[in-house]
């Protein structure tokens, strides 16, 4: 767990709001991604207004853009590289593009690192969870990235948004060699419209994956083939050995739960929905718990799945997307989630027919921790922008095997502080 500091970062956040002008332009965009219209398909987008400034960047950050190199580029023509590129990639029955991230199907906690630096020194709570590395480590695994990113025949960029409330936004690039990752951060960031993106500018912080490079155990501090390390000085992330989309998503949410807090508002791992007449709820709880599963109620709007910030105005989303879990999916447990899985969104690890391309949601051949990113806006009652009020109810999702808790309780606020301190959620199944 990351300590909260008094001071504050207004410096990355623009203080203004969305204008009308913006909230239409959002919801159209929105509109015409299901028609795959939403970005010019077909060609790079490094050739749009922001070349000179993206290529300046590229090459002060050590790219030599040896390999052609794809910014937001549109979901066909992401599909079409990873199917022609990426063995083991294929098209769904419903549409979907069918990914696997190799030997990591998982997030890998033990090999995740912060980097101990002045400004962080005092404000991490170090330990077990959160593991020390020094700049020096950082900057060979940096090196060492970039070097592998170099080598590849095509690079992907993907610069999107972090956080729904544009006085608390910060703007996220990711630079990667495989199409399935970057499709996978095209749903689960903010997608600017085409006028954010020509006038993006310079990123707040950076994710370089390049997870299909082992990490040196050598280098101090780093003692296996994996590595997930951030630099909040450089505003920085460095993913090598592991192919794991997660680590990405998981990323972004850790420099939000590290910012937000030092910005004076709760950064929360929860659902969120919003009834009939604006009454907001939160499902707190790790994974496994159902936060995704009870959020997509059709009866309620839904604000996000996973990762919220509450702030002085209400609440707001981290995510433009879903990331939920597959196993034992069905149309007629979850027929929202289900109905999700279509053209442009990402089934990893999934087992399908080799003939018919249906997948098989019951397949734990692979992991039992089979997921699906999608878009947010793929969800029918999904609300666009992603912000509610202040919420209303407040509902600690638990996997008590040991009935320390009755099945359904009311809490009182000393005791729902109590048990979200203790966090006690899935790790007791």
């Amino acid at each position: 767990m990351l300590r909260t500091s008094r001071l504050l970062a207004t410096r990355m956040f623009p203080a203004h709001g969305y204008s009308r002008a913006t909230v239409a332009c959002r919801r159209l965009q929105f509109a015409q991604y299901s028609h795959a219209a939403r970005t010019t398909e077909g060609r790079p987008r490094l050739q749009d207004t922001n070349h000179d400034n993206l290529s300046r960047w590229l090459q002060r950050s050590g790219l030599l853009q040896r390999s052609p190199t794809l910014r937001n580029a549109g979901p066909a023509l992401l599909y079409q590289n990873a199917l022609r590129y990426e063995p083991g990639t294929a098209i769904s029955s419903t549409g979907a593009l069918i990914a696997t991230s190799g030997k990591k199907t998982g997030r890998s906690p033990r090999d995740k690192r912060v980097v101990e630096e002045a400004s962080t020194v005092d404000d991490v709570w170090w330990g077990p969870v959160n593991k020390k590395l020094s700049p020096e480590s950082f900057s060979a695994n940096y090196e060492r990235a970039v070097n592998y990113l170099n080598t590849r025949d095509r690079l992907y960029v993907f610069d999107g948004y972090a956080g729904w409330d544009p006085k608390y936004r910060i703007k996220v690039r990711v630079v990667c060699a495989r199409a399935y990752h970057a499709l996978f951060m095209n749903n689960m960031l903010i997608r600017p419209t085409q006028e954010e993106l020509e006038n993006f500018g310079e990123p707040d912080f950076t994710i370089f994956n390049a997870g299909q490079c082992a990490a040196d155990p050598h280098v101090e501090g780093v003692g296996s083939g994996t590595s997930v390390a951030i630099s909040f000085e450089r505003k920085q992330m460095v993913i090598l050995g592991t192919e794991y989309a997660g680590e990405m998503k998981k990323g972004v949410f850790t420099v939000m739960h590290y910012l937000m807090p030092r910005a004076g508002v709760l950064s929360l791992h929860s659902s969120c929905n919003e009834g009939p007449d604006g009454d907001v709820s939160l499902f707190f709880g790790l994974s496994g718990t159902g936060k995704t599963t009870l959020s997509a109620d059709p009866s309620r709007l839904l604000i996000g799945d996973d990762e919220h910030v509450w702030t002085e105005n209400g609440v707001f989303n981290i995510e433009g997307g879903c990331y939920a879990k597959t196993i034992d999916l069905s149309a007629e447990k979850e027929p929202e989630i289900f109905n999700a899985i279509r053209f442009g969104s990402v089934l990893e690890n999934v087992i399908y027919n080799p003939r018919t391309h249906v997948a098989d949601y019951s397949d734990r051949s692979i992991t039992e921790n089979t997921r699906c990113a999608y878009p947010i806006e793929f969800i029918p009652n999904a609300k666009v922008l992603c912000v509610g009020g202040k919420p209303q109810n407040i509902v600690l999702l638990t996997c008590d095997a040991f009935g320390v808790l009755p099945p359904v309780a009311k809490l009182t606020p000393a005791q729902a502080m109590y048990h979200f301190i203790s966090g006690y959620t899935a790790k007791i199944a």
